[in-house]
C-alpha cells in the first residue's frame, strides 16, 4: 500500500523519520514521499533524515517559529490561516501514486493536536484518496495539559479521518524510565509494525509472490469508515539451536530448497506468534471483544509461510474476537530469519486509556472552570459590585 507521510509536530516528524532505513537513509517501497510541519524551528532542524526541502515551518508571524507552548487552539487557528501554503507543499510531492495520506502526530502535543484535523479536512476536500491517522497518546504521567489536548483532539480528530491508528506510550514505557528515554524506542517499535502491514503487498522482482496477498483494498476494507484501530505484534526468531553442520542447523531451520520445512513445525510456530500477537503488548490496551474487523498479515522465509498454519491463526482469532470479518494474508520475506506477525484489531470501542484520558481532561477543566469562578466572585465582591 503506497503512502505519502505527513509528519506533524516535533513527535510526527521523529516518528516519520523512524521510517527512514538506518542504513541507506531511504524511504521504505511502500512510502511515495514525506514532509514535516511544525510551528517550532528547532524540531525541523533537529529531523535528520526527511529532507530540508520538505520541512515546513508554519504559523511564523504568531509563533515566530517557537512553537506553540502546547496551545492546540492556536496551533489551531496558524494551520488554519496557512493551510495554502501547507497544501502547496503536499501538492509538491507525486500525490497521485499514493493509496492513501497517513498523518502522523502526538495527540498530546500542542501543534500535532490542534493541525491534524484541519490539514485532515483540506485533505480529504481536495483529494479522493483516504486520509489516515496515526495518533500516540501520551503516558500516564505526562502532565495533564496532554491529556485535555488528547482528548480534545480525538474529539475532533476522529471524525474527520477515515480511521485512526493509535498506539499508547503508556504501553512501551519501562519500569523506572521516563517517557523521554523511551521516545525513540517507542518510534522504532510503531515504524516495525507499520511497515509490515504496509509493506506486505509491494510486489519487486527479487521478492516471491505470496500465496495471498494484503494488497491496498484488504488494508482499505479492514480499516473501514471512521473509528481506531489497534495494533498487535510479535516476533518468532528462527536461531540455530546447534551447531550448523548438523541436522538442525540454521540451514534446516530457516528452510531450503534441499531441506524443506517441516509443515506441522511451521503451522505450530504460525499459529503460536499470532496468538502471541494478540494477547501480547497491543499498540493500545482495548477489549478485543469490541472489535469490528480483523486483518492478519504473516512475513517470512517463503518456506515458513505455511497456509494452513495461517488459517489457523485466523481462525482462532475469530473465535477468541467474535469477529466474523477476519481476513489473512502472508508476505514473503526470503531474507529474513523471523517470523513476524502484525495483527490490525480495527474499529475497537472499548478503549480503557482512552476513557481514563477523558476522565483526566474533564477533572482539569471542571477545575479550570471553579477556579475562574472563584476568581470573578473575588472580583465583583459579595454585592455583585466590581470591589
Amino acid at each position: 500500500m503506497k503512502l505519502v507521510l505527513v509528519g506533524i509536530g516535533h513527535a510526527g516528524g521523529k516518528i516519520v523519520e523512524a521510517f527512514y532505513d538506518r542504513e541507506t537513509q531511504n524511504l521504505p517501497e511502500f512510502v511515495v514521499d514525506a514532509v514535516a510541519f511544525n510551528t517550532a524551528r528547532a524540531d525541523l532542524h533537529s529531523l535528520e533524515r526527511i529532507p530540508e526541502s520538505n520541512r515546513y515551518l508554519f504559523g511564523q508571524v504568531d509563533a515566530k517559529g517557537h512553537g506553540v507552548g502546547g496551545d492546540r487552539d492556536l496551533a489551531a487557528s496558524l494551520a488554519a490561516e496557512d493551510k495554502h501554503e501547507l497544501l502547496e507543499a503536499i501538492d509538491s510531492i507525486p500525490t497521485a501514486h499514493a493509496d492513501a495520506f497517513l498523518i502522523v502526530t502526538s495527540l498530546g502535543g500542542g501543534t500535532g493536536s490542534g493541525a491534524a484535523s484541519v490539514l485532515t479536512t483540506e485533505l480529504q476536500r481536495l483529494y479522493s484518496q483516504p486520509v489516515y491517522g496515526l495518533g500516540v497518546l501520551p503516558a500516564e504521567d505526562e502532565d495533564e495539559i496532554y491529556a485535555v489536548n488528547t482528548a480534545q483532539s480525538l474529539q475532533r480528530l476522529v471524525p474527520e479521518v477515515d480511521h485512526l491508528l493509535c498506539f499508547d506510550n503508556e504501553t512501551w514505557v519501562r519500569s523506572g524510565e521516563t517517557v523521554e528515554d523511551a521516545y525513540e524506542r517507542i518510534n522504532t517499535e510503531i515504524a516495525r509494525r507499520l511497515s509490515v502491514l504496509f509493506s506486505a503487498g509491494e510486489v519487486t522482482a527479487d521478492r516471491p509472490v505470496a500465496e495471498s496477498v494484503v494488497d491496498a483494498s484488504e488494508i482499505i476494507n479492514t480499516l473501514g469508515q471512521n473509528g481506531i484501530s489497534a495494533v498487535g505484534y510479535a516476533e518468532s526468531q528462527l536461531e540455530e539451536s546447534t551447531q550448523s553442520t548438523s541436522r538442525f542447523g540454521l540451514s534446516n531451520l530457516l528452510g531450503s530448497d534441499s531441506e524443506p520445512v517441516d509443515p506441522i513445525q511451521a503451522t505450530s510456530r504460525i499459529t503460536t506468534t499470532i496468538r502471541k500477537a494478540a494477547r501480547r503488548r497491543l499498540s493500545v490496551s482495548c477489549e478485543l471483544s469490541s472489535v469490528e474487523r480483523v486483518l492478519v498479515v504473516v512475513s517470512g522465509p517463503p518456506q515458513w509461510l505455511n497456509r494452513d498454519g495461517i488459517e489457523k491463526g485466523r481462525q482462532w482469532i475469530a473465535e477468541e474476537t467474535g469477529c466474523l470479518e477476519v481476513r489473512g494474508g502472508d508476505y514473503p520475506l526470503p531474507n529474513s530469519e523471523a517470523i513476524s506477525v502484525v495483527i490490525v484489531f480495527s474499529g475497537v470501542s472499548e478503549v480503557s486509556r482512552i476513557d481514563d484520558i477523558q476522565a483526566v481532561a474533564a477533572k482539569v477543566q471542571t477545575q479550570e472552570s471553579a477556579e475562574s469562578e472563584e476568581e470573578f466572585e473575588s472580583f465583583v465582591g459579595d454585592e455583585g459590585s466590581v470591589e
